[in-house]
């Protein structure tokens, strides 16, 4: 099981080691596909060098049937028809190509984007597949090393209890300085709230990217399915499936989605390196780790509020979000014992709420990104693993800093994180 006590609030029991060992897993490669020309043939090479062969990938190309008939989004519509040219020359045994591009089959009104897209995928996928086979949602800029579907199907083996694999990403650089600098930036943010949710043993410590998720199909079924939303579909759907069950967020394998300026959704990494190359980062602030302590203390008040009204240092902001003062009496009425109610404490302060209320109180603090970063370095993150460039973090300044100076946080970060990720691996 989880070896942190808020990260195990929810464990289902899934398959068991034995079926998990035994039983043979086909992976279902679950992938969305619109203007991407340049960069599938790359991604489809790494998924046809795969060491562990028993595969199949379903590709869903797609745009808004509308285009067609816009002149700017013409070129989108015939590099879409190139796509499928090029997948059509793939063997049929291992390829199934979901046609919502060509005119007259893309998508009408508002069901469009790469939520419907990965979601069509994977509806395809669990109508056809075992409950024990993997669903592995990837995006056509990812590459990967030959071992990484074995690797999948390890975790599998190793966490049997766990429902889903947020796995670990590392962007490589470019060679360019604007989209180095941004990519850095961008990942800097997410792992320094990666590894704050990590340090408070917070049961929605996954980082949500839709290339790189996988899960059982069984737990895709349990949860009704991804739901369907022009951005940010991969964090919902994790959310969703944390709140069934355990995540494992660690695997020695990592993908590499490419860091690019792309305007394909409407946020995610393309859209934040675009506004961060222009200069903003507000929607990306460096949260300090104060912020996160006062999360861990209402976590640890759950138990003793299943017993009494006591105050928590979320209180406010949790009357002010669901617009109650009888928030925590509520849950107690409909929740017979302390599990189920903190059980309920956590799903109604999800990952969702963590990051309105982060985004809440960041705007309070008299320190700017930087200093919050060596804060954070300094007074939390060097007693699990030392950093040794202290005149670095006194002289930072992200608009200045050359793009190898970010790249040494970034790695220092990630060493920080991978140490953590794998103090909680789910057995």
């Amino acid at each position: 099981m989880c070896h942190c006590n808020n990260c195990s609030f929810l464990i289902n029991k899934f398959y068991t080691f034995d079926e998990m060992k035994t039983r043979p897993q086909k992976i279902h490669v679950a992938l969305p596909v619109m203007d991407e020309v340049e960069f599938l043939p790359l991604c489809i090479d790494c998924i046809e060098s795969q060491s562990y062969n028993d595969y199949h990938v379903v590709i869903c190309v797609n745009q808004p049937d509308e285009w067609w008939e816009i002149s700017a989004k013409k070129e989108v519509c015939e590099r879409n028809k190139k796509t499928i040219e090029f997948l059509s020359e793939k063997n049929k045994g291992n390829y199934t190509i979901i046609d919502k591009s060509s005119k007259g089959q893309g998508w009408q009104g508002n069901k469009k984007g790469v939520g419907w897209a990965r979601k069509t995928a994977m509806d395809h996928i669990a109508k056809n597949a075992n409950d024990t086979d993997i669903i592995l949602s990837l995006d056509a800029d990812t590459i990967f090393s030959k071992e990484y579907f074995k690797s999948i199907i390890d975790c599998f083996i190793e966490s049997p209890t766990a429902v889903a694999l947020s796995n670990p990403y590392y962007h490589k650089l470019t060679g360019h300085d604007a989209e180095d600098k941004a990519i850095l930036r961008y990942e800097i943010y997410m792992r320094n709230y990666a590894i704050n949710m990590l340090l408070i043993q917070s049961p929605y410590a996954f980082t949500a990217l839709g290339s790189a998720i996988a899960l059982p199909v069984g737990s895709h079924k349990a949860i009704g399915g991804m739901t369907p939303k022009l951005s940010g579909e991969d964090f919902y759907f994790l959310q969703k499936l944390r709140k069934y069950g355990n995540i494992r967020v660690c695997n020695e394998e990592k993908v590499h989605p490419a860091a690019r300026f792309s305007d394909r959704v409407f946020f995610g990494t393309g859209p934040a390196m675009i506004k961060g190359n222009k200069g903003d980062w507000e929607s990306y602030p460096i949260y300090h780790h104060g912020l996160f302590n006062d999360i861990k203390k209402s976590y640890d008040g759950f138990s003793t509020l299943f017993k009494e009204e006591v105050p928590v240092p979320l209180d406010n902001f949790m009357k002010s979000q669901f617009r109650s003062d009888n928030i925590w009496q509520a849950l107690r009425e409909n929740n017979k014992d302390a599990a189920h109610f903190v059980r309920a404490c956590h799903e109604k302060l999800d990952g969702l709420r963590i990051l309105q209320y982060l985004k809440s109180e960041q705007t309070k603090q008299c320190l700017n990104d930087e200093q919050c970063l060596a804060d954070n370095i300094i007074q939390m993150f060097s007693g699990i693993y030392q950093f040794n460039n202290a005149q670095l973090l006194k002289s930072l300044t992200f608009k200045e800093c050359p793009v190898s100076s970010m790249d040494e946080i970034r790695n220092y970060l990630v060493k920080v994180e991978e140490i953590l990720q794998q103090k909680i691996i789910l057995v």
